[in-house]
């Protein structure tokens, strides 16, 4: 059996909330003992009647070593559009990441609503990525809204969750139906916030700047309806819910409630949201076309308090990858969406070199509480939990080149842009999948 130390880290540990020097030894896809200070290596050797040659060593040179990425809501295109990604490709943009995890949105070509088409997921997942992937399939069949899916075979197959991704299900009674089914299998079901008469066709925020570049927009209220109309449901059948994004302050106060008043609700939201803000449309960059479209200032640094303070709990991606052909169109047009698991750790990072979030706090969102809400035992830096790593540099410059990304497609809105953090190494259950 393989044994590995990495040791002279700075360990990231969410579950304590605290940083510290130390190491980790890797047996057996998990961590074996961690190490508090760099003189316990040899007796940490002798205790497991180890010697030098038997441990492949691994010096960390002082950067971070956190547990690696869950990542909630990533878009893989197969089938149907292999084209813009692969598993192959996602795997190796996620292993790039430091995202040890990715759970995959069933809105493909065709819809993921069948066991059959979880198993496909499965196969070529564990052919092509070298990350753990795990599948979330439709609420409804074919995402259509008007029939639910056999959640009991789909859970069977491997389904970790049930959503419909943006096409939020309007017809409310189906909607009840289909969570007082969940509830019964204790089955997690994730929503996207929107109400979607007033949602349809945006490409902006409403306010000055929407109305000044004459574009489509949407009104933040729009988000706190969505949200007011699930949480209800939420409390009317108990089941287990959880908000793919939370991106207005509006929403904010019905979110609290609910958590106050003891539902099994937890909210996220995008990288995208945290670090960029309705300005930078300013140039009408279709690849800053995200869903929903990118907020004020104010909603920005609201979201960032929500996280801080534990009212926000998981930072996705998002990973949607859309060919040229989709975005290199008038802004109205152009399709939504921006590739993310390769980038999202040294975006990220921004919120930490401005002081606006710790490292601990940051991976919280980003590792322990999605690996929670999904019932896993990763994201954790402790004895006995998978040995699903990161080592990165959070101080290494980086001038991000999108023509450099192993996704398969292109449209990040972080092309040029200058970034501080620079992921090193990636394991998955103890095995190395990236070194820079």
């Amino acid at each position: 059996m393989t044994h590995t130390l990495i040791h002279n880290a700075r360990l990231i540990d969410p579950e304590a909330k605290e940083v510290r020097d130390g190491g980790l030894l890797l047996c057996g896809g998990k961590i074996a003992e961690v190490l508090s200070e760099p003189a316990q290596i040899d007796e940490l050797l002798r205790a497991h009647n180890l010697s030098q040659q038997d441990v492949q060593m691994v010096d960390a040179g002082g950067k971070c070593l956190a547990p690696g990425i869950v990542d909630i809501g990533v878009k893989v295109c197969e089938p149907g559009e292999r084209h813009k990604e692969s598993y192959g490709s996602a795997g190796a943009a996620a292993a790039a990441g430091g995202v040890t995890t990715i759970v995959t949105r069933p809105d493909t070509l065709p819809t993921v609503d069948t066991p059959e088409g979880l198993e496909f997921i499965r196969r070529r997942a564990n052919e092509a990525a070298p990350v753990n992937v795990l599948p979330m399939a439709a609420l409804t069949k074919g995402r259509e809204g008007r029939e639910m899916t056999e959640f009991g075979f789909l859970m069977d197959a491997g389904a970790v969750g049930f959503t419909d991704c943006d096409r939020v299900v309007t017809d409310t009674k189906v909607l009840s139906r289909a969570m007082t089914y969940a509830r019964s299998l204790g089955a997690l079901v994730m929503a996207h916030p929107q109400e979607p008469g007033l949602s349809k066709g945006a490409a902006a925020t409403s306010g000055k700047f929407a109305s000044l570049r004459g574009l489509p927009a949407v009104t933040p209220m729009a988000e706190r309806m969505g949200l007011d109309r699930d949480l209800a449901l939420v409390e009317m059948t108990g089941v287990r819910y959880h908000a793919d994004q939370i991106t207005t302050a509006r929403a904010l106060p019905a979110l609290e409630r609910a958590k106050k008043n003891g539902l099994d609700v937890t909210a996220g939201t995008s990288m995208h949201h945290l670090t960029l803000n309705e300005l930078d449309l300013a140039d009408y960059r279709t690849f800053f076309k995200v869903k929903p479209p990118l907020r004020s200032e104010d909603d920005r640094k609201a979201i960032v308090e929500a996280l801080r303070s534990g009212l926000i709990d998981i930072i996705g991606s998002f990973h949607t990858p859309q060919d040229e052909e989709s975005k290199r169109l008038p802004f109205e047009e152009a399709a939504s969406g921006a590739v993310g698991l390769e980038t999202m750790l040294p975006v990220l990072l921004r919120l930490y070199h401005a002081e606006e979030l710790d490292l601990p706090t940051l991976f919280r969102a980003l590792s322990l509480n999605p690996a929670k809400r999904l019932g896993l035992d990763s994201g954790r830096i402790a004895a006995g939990a998978p040995a699903d790593l990161v080592l990165f540099d959070p101080d290494k410059p980086v001038l991000l080149d999108r023509a450099k990304l192993r996704s398969k497609s292109k449209n990040t809105p972080f092309d040029g842009a200058r970034l501080q953090g620079k992921v090193l190494g990636t394991w998955v259950c103890g095995k190395q999948v990236f070194t820079a």
